[in-house]
């Protein structure tokens, strides 16, 4: 996944922006946390599967690894973060979506892009879904 994100970025500094904002038809994004244990900027590239106005909803699939993504784990820890996209940066905060409101997001998510579904399987943890607003 680091090598995926590494040529991602690449891919954005190399084409000056033009290219790499978008994957598998979801929009590409740059989160940066601040680590939990250092207290540094960590950025790592990630899609969108699901917009709700100008917020975007994450997902900690890990590719449907049993622990979780360090980023997710650092914005559980502080959840102000830095979202780039094509159109820039801002500073958002991101919220862990609660139980009631999971079913029906996760429904979507993976109506649209099934292999969310898939990665859920492969693992025994619920996979996260966190919206950015």
């Amino acid at each position: 996944m680091k090598l995926s994100n590494s040529l991602h970025r690449g891919l954005i500094k190399l084409s000056a922006g033009r290219k790499g904002w978008e994957a598998a038809g979801m929009p590409v994004i740059k989160l940066t946390t601040t680590g939990r244990k250092t207290g540094l900027p960590r950025s790592v590239m990630l899609t969108s599967p699901h917009q709700i106005g100008d917020s975007l909803v994450l997902v900690a699939s890990k590719g449907g690894s049993d622990s979780h993504p360090e980023w997710f784990l650092n914005l559980v820890a502080n959840p102000e973060v830095i979202i780039e996209t094509r159109s820039g940066k801002k500073e958002m905060t991101a919220q862990v979506v609660n139980s009631d409101d999971y079913e029906d997001l996760w429904g979507e998510v993976t109506t649209k892009f099934g292999n969310y579904g898939q990665y859920q399987n492969r693992t025994d943890r619920v996979i996260p879904l966190v919206v950015v607003f």
